[in-house]
Formats: C-alpha cells, structure tokens, sequence
C-alpha cells in the first residue's frame, strides 16, 4: 500500500509542477500577462482549500478506495483538459476544478495509513509517503522539460492524466478500506489494526478548534505551505 500512496503524492507533484514549467510557453501560447497568470495559478488553490476538509470528510464516511479513486480520476480529467485549452477563461475554469478534485488526496491518504498501520508504525509510514512527494517535485523537472521540448507543453498534461487513470486503476482493484477485507492478510495483523480502529475517536471540530496543539500544527503548515508556493510559483518568466 506504502507504494502505491508513495506514487499517488508523486504524480499530485508532477500535475503542478507541469504547469508551473510549462508556464512561459502557456503564456506565450495563450497571450496572458503576468497578473493573469497570478488567477491561473490561485484558481487552483483557491478550490484545493475550499474542498480539502470536505474530501476528507468523505473519506471517513465512504471510505479511501473510492475517493482516493475518484480524485485521481478527477484531477486526471482536468490534467489533460489543461493541454486541451485555447483561452484564458477556460484555463481559468480548469485550473479551478483541477484543484477541487486534487483537494482531499492528503486526509484520505492519511485515513488509509491510520486503518492500515499500527500507532508504532504511522509515523514511519507518512514518513515514507511524505518523502515521496517531495521526491515527485524533485523529479518533476526531469521528465517535464525534455516532454515539452520534444512533443510541446500540452502533450506533458495528457501524459500525466493518462499516469492517473492508471494509478486509479491500479488503487481501485489492489486496495481494501479495512485490512481484514484483503485477501491473504495474516489474523495477527487484522488484529492490530482492529485494536487501533476500536481505540480510535473522532474529534469534534470546536473541540479541536479549541486545542493550542492544533493550531501550533496549523500555523507551521500554513507558513509552509505560503513559502511552498511562493518559490514554487513566483520565480519564473512572466
């Protein structure tokens, strides 16, 4: 499972690191301006945080197979619509649906870590998992450019939307919510992770709002997240 989600977080790096190196040449194609492009690029986070906690929720309801399933297939949808637009407004409007089904990827794999691996085990699991998305954006430059120098920019978001319908594929027939619907799983591991899931009890959100711990964990992240984006996205030809 740590292999397949490590590959998940390494293609949603490799979905927005395309456009960001395909940005001059969009910008070129596309005759928008350096404000304009600000729009392009905050249209995406604009829908990821307005939809990432009711993805998350989601998952908790229905489950990380079929909603880790339909984001991939989602943002896949609208990754190779993004090679397929002629015009800003329709950039505008895919890069907005693009993040609105990117958002959730991150709680719902954090929900198949928590069902999956003991209390002993998740750290180092996310470690794992989390390495591998930096790795993606790492890595990102190296196939992108070489794509878009030989084939054109457009032909790099119709190959990564083909890479996440395969990885939905390939998530949707291997993966069980719960590891005691998995074929071939030992009883000694059923049992661990039971003994977590019964352990286990959802936290309010005024409760948790409430929480200086919490918030702490929500000011790192959004102090990472800022710089992120910031390097990510601002320092480029425009």
């Amino acid at each position: 499972m740590l292999g397949l989600l490590s590959l998940l977080l390494v293609i949603t790096y490799l979905d927005r690191v395309c456009l960001a190196i395909a940005g001059p040449r969009m910008q070129d194609a596309l005759h928008i301006g350096p404000v304009g492009w600000g729009w392009v690029t905050g249209m995406f986070t604009v829908a990821y945080a307005v939809f990432e906690i009711p993805s998350g929720s989601l998952g908790d309801r229905i489950g990380p197979r079929r909603v880790l399933t339909r984001i991939v297939l989602w943002w896949s949808l609208f990754t190779s619509l993004t090679g397929a637009v002629s015009s800003y407004g329709i950039l505008l409007v895919t890069r907005f649906c693009f993040g609105m089904g990117e958002a959730g990827a991150y709680p719902n794999a954090g929900i198949a870590i928590s069902r999956w691996f003991s209390l002993e085990r998740r750290t180092s699991a996310w470690g794992v998992v989390l390495t591998a998305s930096q790795l993606g954006g790492a890595l990102a430059p190296l196939l992108v450019v070489p794509i878009q120098i030989r084939y054109g920019w457009r032909a790099s978001f119709y190959l990564f939307g083909c890479l996440g319908v395969a990885w939905s594929a390939a998530w949707y027939w291997w993966f069980r919510d719960f590891p005691a619907e998995m074929p071939g799983i030992s009883a000694k591991e059923v049992a661990e992770t039971r003994a977590v899931a019964q352990g286990h009890r959802a936290l309010p959100l005024m409760v948790g709002l409430r929480s200086g711990n919490l918030w702490c964990v929500m000011l790192m992240a959004a102090s990472y997240g800022y710089t992120l984006y910031f390097f990510s996205r601002g320092f480029r030809r425009t």
